[in-house]
């Protein structure tokens, strides 16, 4: 294998760097899976979640999208309930402060990730499925 003569080699080009940017007011990144996620969503005004994996920050204190929380914790999704219009919400568990939120879906959430969780207490073999069934 010939060696190389540092003296002859060309200077390396200028890349462009894209994390000296700063993020985009209109998107942000999970703190689960770290995909970029838009804040325009279907179905719902304040995207708070992440569609691929669900995972939220506390950033909302009583109103949707008033972002007066202090905790800023990482929030886990724990479980879905239905409203009587037939809508849905994802239970988010903050892990920081141990708060319970209810946040609507969007349009583009992950549909798996929601069945997922939405079948998590019949497939607990603490529970017996009988007395789900009877609900």
């Amino acid at each position: 294998m010939p060696r190389r003569n540092p003296a002859r080699e060309r200077p390396q080009r200028r890349k462009n760097l894209h994390h000296d940017r700063e993020p985009a007011a209109d998107a942000f990144r999970c703190v689960g899976c770290r995909l970029d996620v838009p804040m325009i969503a279907p179905g719902t005004a304040h995207r708070n979640h992440c569609p691929n994996c669900l995972t939220s920050l506390h950033v909302d204190r009583r109103i949707p999208g008033d972002r007066r929380a202090g905790c800023r914790g990482r929030m886990a999704a724990l479980s879905v309930t239905v409203r009587p219009d037939g809508e849905w919400l994802i239970i988010h568990h903050c892990q920081s402060c141990g708060e319970l939120s209810a946040n609507r879906i969007a349009g583009d959430d992950n549909a798996l990730a929601l069945l997922r969780i939405a079948m998590r207490p019949l497939s607990d073999p603490r529970l017996p499925v009988t007395a789900l069934l009877a609900l």
